[in-house]
């Protein structure tokens, strides 16, 4: 496989978690913890990364993609034992609170107040993986491709 065609499985392997991510949130309504909202930025990154190393040839590129999914990775890790009870989450998984709400919304007791959105609940899974735990997984497949990649000669 050259290159080329390696940059572009990666980066759209990126695009589709975040495709995926989005259609979970918008489509099926389960909304992101701050440590999902985490794992996306690297896959961000890595798109990104994916259209420049397509113009840009050496092995910078494919490695700091590399290196982007391997920190969605280390995230979504994270993310697992604190779903897991291994470890405590950060001080942000314990909810959205009051972010996004007018003072209005705050004073009016009728209002809907949001659901906060816990990082150590699991909201989906499937095969006993969490979204996290899927991240985990698809960010390392990722990492070796773009390893491939630049190790390619441009």
């Amino acid at each position: 496989m050259t290159r080329q065609r390696l940059i572009l499985a990666a980066a759209g392997g990126s695009a589709a978690l975040l495709l995926g991510a989005v259609w979970f949130q918008y489509v099926l309504g389960l909304f992101p913890c701050a440590l999902c909202i985490w794992q996306r930025w690297p896959h961000l990154a890595a798109v990104v990364l994916g259209a420049l190393g397509l113009k840009v040839p050496g092995r910078v590129i494919p490695a700091l993609g590399m290196l982007a999914v391997l920190i969605s990775a280390g995230i979504g890790g994270f993310h697992v034992g604190v779903e897991q009870g291994w470890w405590a989450g950060l001080e942000s998984c314990s909810g959205q609170g009051l972010a996004g709400m007018s003072a209005a919304t705050l004073l009016d007791p009728l209002a809907d107040a949001p659901e906060p959105v816990r990082c150590d609940q699991v909201a989906w899974s499937l095969l006993g993986l969490s979204m996290a735990g899927w991240n985990v997984l698809a960010s390392l497949a990722l990492a070796a491709i773009w390893w491939r990649a630049a190790r390619k000669p441009a």
